[in-house]
Protein backbone atom coordinates (compact mmCIF):
# COMPACT_ATOMS: atom_id res chain seq x y z
CA UNK A 1 0.00 0.00 0.00
CA UNK A 2 1.38 3.44 -1.23
CA UNK A 3 2.04 5.75 2.14
CA UNK A 4 0.75 9.05 2.22
CA UNK A 5 4.00 10.92 0.96
CA UNK A 6 3.95 8.60 -2.11
CA UNK A 7 -0.03 9.44 -2.66
CA UNK A 8 0.70 12.96 -2.78
CA UNK A 9 3.60 12.99 -4.67
CA UNK A 10 1.12 11.02 -7.35
CA UNK A 11 -1.33 13.38 -7.13
CA UNK A 12 0.89 16.20 -7.64
CA UNK A 13 2.52 14.12 -10.73
CA UNK A 14 -1.42 13.61 -11.72
CA UNK A 15 -1.97 17.92 -11.63
CA UNK A 16 1.32 18.66 -13.33
CA UNK A 17 0.17 16.35 -16.44
CA UNK A 18 -3.26 17.73 -16.58
CA UNK A 19 -1.99 21.43 -16.78
CA UNK A 20 0.84 20.53 -19.21
CA UNK A 21 -1.75 18.50 -21.34
CA UNK A 22 -4.03 22.29 -20.93
CA UNK A 23 -0.77 24.25 -22.09
CA UNK A 24 0.13 21.80 -24.91
CA UNK A 25 -3.41 21.80 -26.04
CA UNK A 26 -3.42 25.28 -26.44
CA UNK A 27 0.01 26.50 -27.38
CA UNK A 28 1.87 23.25 -28.57
CA UNK A 29 5.14 22.28 -27.58
CA UNK A 30 6.62 25.64 -28.66
CA UNK A 31 4.36 28.05 -26.65
CA UNK A 32 4.36 26.39 -24.01
CA UNK A 33 6.50 27.27 -20.85
CA UNK A 34 7.49 25.41 -17.71
CA UNK A 35 6.24 28.80 -15.65
CA UNK A 36 2.75 28.53 -16.94
CA UNK A 37 2.66 24.91 -16.41
CA UNK A 38 3.41 25.45 -12.86
CA UNK A 39 1.16 28.34 -12.29
CA UNK A 40 -1.31 26.39 -14.03
CA UNK A 41 -0.83 23.57 -12.04
CA UNK A 42 -0.17 25.59 -8.56
CA UNK A 43 2.95 23.67 -7.76
CA UNK A 44 6.14 24.92 -7.27
CA UNK A 45 8.59 25.08 -9.98
CA UNK A 46 10.50 22.61 -8.00
CA UNK A 47 7.49 20.47 -7.98
CA UNK A 48 7.23 20.21 -11.36
CA UNK A 49 11.13 19.22 -12.10
CA UNK A 50 11.12 16.61 -9.47
CA UNK A 51 8.69 14.72 -11.55
CA UNK A 52 9.54 15.62 -15.28
CA UNK A 53 13.84 16.94 -15.96
CA UNK A 54 12.63 19.41 -19.44
CA UNK A 55 9.71 20.07 -21.06
CA UNK A 56 10.45 17.02 -23.57
CA UNK A 57 10.32 14.54 -20.72
CA UNK A 58 6.85 16.32 -19.65
CA UNK A 59 5.65 16.32 -23.38
CA UNK A 60 6.43 12.56 -23.52
CA UNK A 61 4.41 11.70 -20.67
CA UNK A 62 1.62 13.42 -22.03
CA UNK A 63 1.80 11.61 -25.00
CA UNK A 64 2.15 8.24 -23.43
CA UNK A 65 -1.08 8.88 -21.00
CA UNK A 66 -3.47 8.84 -24.07
CA UNK A 67 -4.60 4.98 -23.12
CA UNK A 68 -5.07 5.48 -19.55
CA UNK A 69 -7.77 8.36 -20.62
CA UNK A 70 -10.15 5.22 -22.03
CA UNK A 71 -9.32 1.76 -22.00
CA UNK A 72 -9.57 1.31 -18.01
CA UNK A 73 -13.11 2.46 -17.92
CA UNK A 74 -14.24 0.22 -20.53
CA UNK A 75 -15.93 -3.31 -19.58
CA UNK A 76 -16.67 -4.63 -23.47
CA UNK A 77 -14.05 -7.41 -24.64
CA UNK A 78 -12.71 -8.74 -28.01
CA UNK A 79 -13.63 -6.82 -31.47
CA UNK A 80 -16.60 -5.09 -29.60
CA UNK A 81 -14.39 -3.64 -26.84
CA UNK A 82 -11.87 -2.61 -29.85
CA UNK A 83 -15.02 -0.66 -31.46
CA UNK A 84 -15.82 1.19 -28.11
CA UNK A 85 -11.90 2.43 -27.73
CA UNK A 86 -12.08 4.37 -30.95
CA UNK A 87 -15.96 5.47 -29.93
CA UNK A 88 -14.41 7.11 -26.87
CA UNK A 89 -11.58 8.19 -27.99
CA UNK A 90 -13.51 10.05 -30.78
CA UNK A 91 -15.81 11.89 -28.46
CA UNK A 92 -13.34 12.25 -26.03
CA UNK A 93 -11.03 14.31 -28.28
CA UNK A 94 -13.51 16.92 -28.56
CA UNK A 95 -13.15 17.54 -25.27
CA UNK A 96 -10.52 15.91 -22.89
CA UNK A 97 -7.35 18.50 -22.60
CA UNK A 98 -4.86 14.99 -21.24
CA UNK A 99 -5.98 13.56 -24.70
CA UNK A 100 -6.22 16.19 -27.06
CA UNK A 101 -2.72 17.32 -26.09
CA UNK A 102 -1.69 13.68 -26.36
CA UNK A 103 -2.87 13.35 -29.53
CA UNK A 104 -1.25 17.06 -30.78
CA UNK A 105 2.29 16.67 -29.48
CA UNK A 106 2.32 13.08 -31.45
CA UNK A 107 1.30 13.99 -34.53
CA UNK A 108 3.19 17.01 -34.44
CA UNK A 109 6.53 15.76 -32.26
CA UNK A 110 8.32 15.92 -35.69
CA UNK A 111 8.99 19.80 -35.31
CA UNK A 112 10.11 19.57 -31.48
CA UNK A 113 13.28 18.10 -32.17
CA UNK A 114 12.41 14.53 -30.83
CA UNK A 115 11.20 11.26 -32.40
CA UNK A 116 8.62 8.94 -30.10
CA UNK A 117 7.01 6.40 -31.91
CA UNK A 118 5.59 4.87 -28.67
CA UNK A 119 1.89 6.36 -28.11
CA UNK A 120 1.47 4.70 -31.93
CA UNK A 121 3.08 1.44 -30.62
CA UNK A 122 1.39 1.78 -27.30
CA UNK A 123 -2.21 1.71 -29.34
CA UNK A 124 -1.23 -0.74 -31.63
CA UNK A 125 -0.26 -3.48 -28.86
CA UNK A 126 -3.86 -2.52 -27.32
CA UNK A 127 -6.11 -3.04 -30.41
CA UNK A 128 -4.14 -6.04 -31.19
CA UNK A 129 -4.67 -8.04 -27.79
CA UNK A 130 -8.76 -6.77 -28.82
CA UNK A 131 -8.12 -8.93 -32.09
CA UNK A 132 -6.38 -11.78 -29.84
CA UNK A 133 -9.21 -12.08 -27.77
CA UNK A 134 -12.02 -11.91 -30.69
CA UNK A 135 -10.52 -14.25 -32.61
CA UNK A 136 -10.18 -17.03 -29.80
CA UNK A 137 -14.36 -15.63 -30.00
CA UNK A 138 -14.99 -16.42 -32.86
CA UNK A 139 -15.41 -12.59 -34.18
CA UNK A 140 -12.40 -11.93 -36.18
CA UNK A 141 -11.85 -14.01 -39.05
CA UNK A 142 -8.98 -16.37 -38.90
CA UNK A 143 -7.48 -15.07 -41.93
CA UNK A 144 -7.21 -11.60 -40.36
CA UNK A 145 -3.27 -10.76 -40.27
CA UNK A 146 -3.39 -9.60 -36.49
CA UNK A 147 -0.39 -7.55 -36.14
CA UNK A 148 -1.15 -5.66 -39.73
CA UNK A 149 -4.86 -5.12 -38.86
CA UNK A 150 -3.57 -3.29 -35.78
CA UNK A 151 -1.06 -1.34 -37.50
CA UNK A 152 -3.03 -0.27 -40.11
CA UNK A 153 -6.16 0.71 -37.62
CA UNK A 154 -3.90 2.60 -35.81
CA UNK A 155 -2.60 4.90 -39.04
CA UNK A 156 -6.58 4.97 -40.09
CA UNK A 157 -7.31 6.12 -36.90
CA UNK A 158 -4.72 9.32 -36.86
CA UNK A 159 -5.38 9.90 -40.50
CA UNK A 160 -9.43 10.06 -39.54
CA UNK A 161 -8.43 12.64 -36.53
CA UNK A 162 -6.54 14.94 -38.54
CA UNK A 163 -8.70 15.43 -41.55
CA UNK A 164 -11.77 16.01 -39.17
CA UNK A 165 -9.57 18.46 -37.14
CA UNK A 166 -9.10 20.12 -40.37
CA UNK A 167 -12.78 19.74 -41.88
CA UNK A 168 -14.55 20.76 -38.76
CA UNK A 169 -12.74 20.96 -35.91
CA UNK A 170 -13.21 17.09 -34.95
CA UNK A 171 -17.25 18.10 -34.58
CA UNK A 172 -17.70 15.23 -37.19
CA UNK A 173 -14.62 12.81 -35.77
CA UNK A 174 -17.22 10.32 -34.07
CA UNK A 175 -19.39 9.73 -37.31
CA UNK A 176 -16.41 9.36 -39.28
CA UNK A 177 -15.39 6.56 -36.67
CA UNK A 178 -17.93 5.35 -36.57
CA UNK A 179 -18.39 5.14 -40.35
CA UNK A 180 -14.59 3.39 -40.32
CA UNK A 181 -16.21 0.54 -38.80
CA UNK A 182 -19.30 0.21 -41.14
CA UNK A 183 -16.27 -0.05 -44.16
CA UNK A 184 -13.94 -1.79 -42.31
CA UNK A 185 -16.23 -4.81 -40.49
CA UNK A 186 -17.24 -7.09 -42.78
CA UNK A 187 -13.55 -7.88 -44.31
CA UNK A 188 -12.27 -8.54 -40.85
CA UNK A 189 -15.48 -10.18 -38.90
CA UNK A 190 -17.56 -13.53 -39.10
CA UNK A 191 -20.84 -13.48 -40.59
CA UNK A 192 -21.92 -14.09 -36.91
CA UNK A 193 -20.02 -11.21 -35.61
CA UNK A 194 -20.27 -8.71 -38.27
CA UNK A 195 -24.34 -8.55 -37.53
CA UNK A 196 -23.87 -8.34 -33.51
CA UNK A 197 -21.17 -5.83 -33.56
CA UNK A 198 -22.59 -2.19 -32.00
CA UNK A 199 -20.93 0.63 -34.33
CA UNK A 200 -23.89 2.51 -34.04
CA UNK A 201 -24.97 5.74 -32.65
CA UNK A 202 -26.57 4.77 -29.76
CA UNK A 203 -23.36 2.56 -28.76
CA UNK A 204 -21.42 5.64 -28.87
CA UNK A 205 -23.37 7.53 -26.77
CA UNK A 206 -23.76 4.40 -24.10
CA UNK A 207 -20.15 3.83 -24.00
CA UNK A 208 -19.43 7.86 -23.57
CA UNK A 209 -22.04 7.87 -20.91
CA UNK A 210 -24.31 9.73 -22.17
CA UNK A 211 -27.39 7.62 -22.42
CA UNK A 212 -27.94 4.86 -19.85
CA UNK A 213 -26.36 1.38 -19.97
CA UNK A 214 -22.84 0.30 -21.61
CA UNK A 215 -21.09 -3.23 -21.61
CA UNK A 216 -21.92 -5.72 -24.30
Amino acid sequence: MPGPKQERAQKTREEILRAAAEVFDERGYHGAGMREIMKRAGVTLGAVYFHFPNKEALAQAVMHEQPATIVPSLRSEGLQRLVDITLVWSHKLQSDPLLRAGVRLTSEQTGYGFDDVTPYRQWAQIMEECLVDGLAAGDVRTDTDVPALAEFLVAACTGIQAYSLLASGREDLPERARTMWRLIMPAIATPHAAAGIDVSEAREAAVNGLTAGSGR
